[in-house]
């Protein structure tokens, strides 16, 4: 395994399991508020604590699933086993969400809701621990970007199927969207099951050292063993900055919706074209978000994305009304936000060693899900009591927080090697 150049094809297959996480979220986070509001009359408080269930189970059983695929032995892996069966479960349940809507059934919603959320919670962590398993750190960056890039795809994909498929008047019908979303997500890990050798790759890595450098100390020995104190003050600075604007964009990300009905008085799924300038923009921005921090740093790249975010937020404010500016200023967001996603989670596993990988991902998630459990009620109570323009200067808040708490972060700024040539950023290994 060449330690030096990112194998592409490699990583875009192992990203088909993220694309089919970001496709369903992305329907979770603009249908079902939506749901929520219109079929069964509830208010944005309460609807944002329901919103929030899924971050309640993710904080909970990601940290869990995350450390339980780190121990597991399978002829198919450590993470695939998860990623396979927690799709399969998802996917049954969430077809009787809109089934539920169809017929006003609360409680059959709820239930479906739960047993869907649930069935994600149990491979995310071992989803995204996949990458780094089989990648040396010195491209993450670069990989966890065409990582975060098959993602937003699968986002783009379900933003298009709801600007189709949800009518601007009358009563949808969700069905058609939902099993779309489910066969999606069906292929996408197939794709993962069938050409991920996951084994055989992580021998690679531990014969060639691409988890870095050696450590001296059996593994037994690691477990007890805890950070140095500046280490794992970075730590906590990474994750208090993963919150604080996870706070900020899930709050935007999840009543966007609402307030394009709201404020902008867009009908229908239409507000889902506009929210895709945002999504496109990200995946525009993600390879070069990668290539950007291989020169500068992930730190100098992470406050920049940062900046944007603020940027964004604060300008959207000042519209009552839809405005050609509004899908400039997401797309602003959408740069910003990929610069945060493409070099946070590495930098938080660049401090773990290769047999902790899914631990410090679980922290990971632990800090993000835990933002987003909060949020979505904290934002959602605002909306409702006091009103829907509290929005962005929210949203602007916690991402000047966030650019604070960045700034004390010492460690896992790693700075890989530029390719020599422009070709090679293109370049795709067979092995």
């Amino acid at each position: 395994m060449d330690t030096t150049k990112l194998n592409y094809k490699r990583t875009i297959l192992i990203g088909f399991a993220f694309m089919s996480i970001s496709a369903f979220w992305q329907l979770y986070d603009n249908i079902v508020p939506l749901i929520l509001k219109n079929t069964f009359s509830i208010g944005d408080t309460i609807s944002g604590a329901i919103m929030a269930l899924d971050n309640v189970f993710a904080v909970v059983l990601l940290p869990v699933f995350g450390a339980l695929s780190d121990k597991v032995k399978t002829p198919l892996g450590k993470r695939i086993p998860f990623i396979i069966v927690g799709t399969v479960l998802a996917i049954i349940a969430m077809i009787f969400m809109p089934i539920a809507d169809n017929g006003i059934v609360l409680w059959g919603f709820i239930a479906a809701l739960f047993f869907t959320l649930i069935s994600m919670s149990t491979y995310r962590s071992p989803a995204v621990a996949l990458m780094p398993d089989v990648t040396p750190k010195n491209l993450r960056s670069k990989a966890n970007a065409i990582i975060n890039l098959m993602g937003a795809l699968g986002g783009v994909i379900t933003l298009a199927l709801v600007a189709v498929l949800v009518p601007k008047e009358g009563k949808p019908n969700y069905l058609p969207l939902f099993a779309i979303i489910a066969g999606i997500m069906a292929v996408s890990v197939a794709i993962v099951a069938l050409t991920i050798k996951e084994n055989k790759l992580v021998r690679e890595m531990e014969l060639c050292g691409g988890y870095g450098e050696p450590d001296p100390q059996p593994a037994k020995e690691q477990k007890g063993r805890k950070l140095p104190k500046d280490v794992m003050r970075s730590l906590i600075f990474i994750l208090m900055s993963v919150f604080l604007w996870f706070m900020a964009y899930n709050a935007v990300n999840t009543a966007f919706s609402k307030y394009a009905q709201e404020v902008f008085g867009l009908k229908g799924g239409s507000f889902a074209l506009t929210m895709m300038i945002a999504t496109v923009s990200a995946v525009i921005t993600y390879i070069p978000a990668g290539i950007v921090a291989s020169k500068i740093g992930r730190k100098k790249t992470i406050l920049g994305g940062v900046i944007l975010l603020s940027v964004a937020f604060g300008g959207a404010f000042f519209f009552t009304s839809y405005s050609p500016l509004i899908p400039v200023l997401l797309a602003i967001a959408g740069i910003g936000w990929a610069s945060l996603t493409v070099n946070s989670y590495p930098m938080v596993v660049e401090l773990a060693k290769g047999n902790d990988v899914g631990k410090y991902t679980g922290y990971y998630y632990t800090f993000s899900m835990a933002a987003q459990i909060i949020t979505p009620i904290l934002s959602g109570a605002l909306l409702e009591h006091v009103s829907y323009r509290t929005l962005f200067p929210y949203a602007v808040t916690f991402s000047v927080l966030a650019f604070v708490t960045m700034s004390f972060v010492k460690h896992g700024d790693s700075k890989p090697g530029a390719p020599k040539s422009k070709l090679e950023m293109l370049d795709v290994d067979a092995d």
